[in-house]
């Protein structure tokens, strides 16, 4: 199966999880492809079976490299006729959405609209959604500190910590294996 792991990090959150991701997939025994968001980026969606797409959350949606890329990708694919009426579904091909945030003020509803946003695009392209994936994630700089220990979600400091890039990684087997 060819994977591709395409993200955004600000901060290095979302990179931890990215690379656990890519790690995973290898030891699966899959080709994989990690593709960093940036303006210069240039990816074919429809060459992969299989797609992890993830940021982190700002303001309620992913970093605006991914959501530039992301809109480079859909006009493309749009011009081309590749995204068609009632979005029917592509056989063999399947996503997971995934985000970091720090929900200092709602908790997970700040990260719903970010993986909704980035869910779109493999909708519209015919990719079956298999699940969305949250995880939490320190605000960085310091200067967010308390953010990190007084929010709603209390004290996440130092996350995606072990524990939870253990959970990205046994995540990641149970998903390839559907």
């Amino acid at each position: 199966m060819k994977v591709l792991n395409i993200y955004h990090s600000t901060t290095g959150n979302t990179e931890k999880v990215a690379r656990v991701i890519e790690k995973t997939v290898r030891e699966a025994g899959h080709e994989v492809d990690l593709i960093k968001a940036s303006a210069k980026a240039e990816v074919d969606l429809l060459a992969y079976d299989f797609i992890f797409a993830g940021s982190g959350v700002y303001e309620w949606l992913p970093g605006k490299p991914l959501q530039e890329l992301f809109t480079k990708i859909r006009k493309k694919y749009f011009e081309m006729g590749e995204i068609r009426l009632s979005a029917p579904r592509r056989a063999n091909k399947k996503a997971v959405i995934y985000c970091t945030y720090g929900g200092a003020h709602t908790g997970i509803n700040e990260a719903i609209p970010a993986v909704k946003y980035m869910g779109q695009l493999f909708d519209h392209l015919g990719f079956e959604i298999l699940d969305e994936w949250y995880f939490v994630g320190e605000y960085h700089p310091k200067k967010y500190k308390e953010f990190s220990v007084g929010g709603r979600l209390g004290d996440i400091g130092g996350r995606p910590n072990e524990q939870d890039l253990h959970d990205v990684s046994e995540r990641v087997r149970g998903i390839l294996c559907v």
